[in-house]
């Protein structure tokens, strides 16, 4: 091998480990570790495994009504699936308002208004929710 290949090739495998000494001890915050946990528990608890595996119609048009949530708790269309993820997240969002008016106790105007944001949210979050069970237990009735 001439020298000048070789010299290429020791570089090359320098550069090589010191990017994977790099890589290897870079850890990544808590923060993104935990929106990926909680996204990756809000795309299983909505049906995403199911959306991506029968992969279902989005929505059912049926003559002047479009139908987005399928009037039985059997299956489901990809609009079940897209409104429970959102309607998660928002009690998520109002999960962690409620957390941080707790922790700003200091300021009682943003602690109220954080409190208020977060309850509106769990309370609009799950009224839909039960509706959207209640709607697929009676059959679309």
């Amino acid at each position: 091998m001439s020298e000048k290949m070789k010299k290429h090739t020791e570089d090359m495998s320098f550069s090589f480990s010191r990017w994977f000494r790099r890589v290897s001890a870079n850890t990544p915050s808590t923060f993104i570790i935990t929106v990926a946990i909680i996204g990756y528990a809000i795309f299983l608890f909505s049906g995403g495994l199911y959306t991506l595996i029968v992969r279902p119609i989005m929505v059912y048009p049926a003559g002047s009504t479009i139908y987005f949530l399928y009037p039985n708790l059997s299956m489901q269309f990809g609009g079940d699936t897209i409104i429970t993820a959102i309607l998660y997240s928002l009690g998520f969002f109002g999960m962690l308002s409620l957390y941080q008016s707790a922790k700003s106790t200091s300021k009682p105007k943003q602690a109220y208004m954080l409190l208020i944001v977060g309850i509106s949210l769990l309370l609009i979050s799950y009224i839909f929710i039960e509706s959207a069970i209640n709607f697929k237990i009676t059959g679309g009735a």
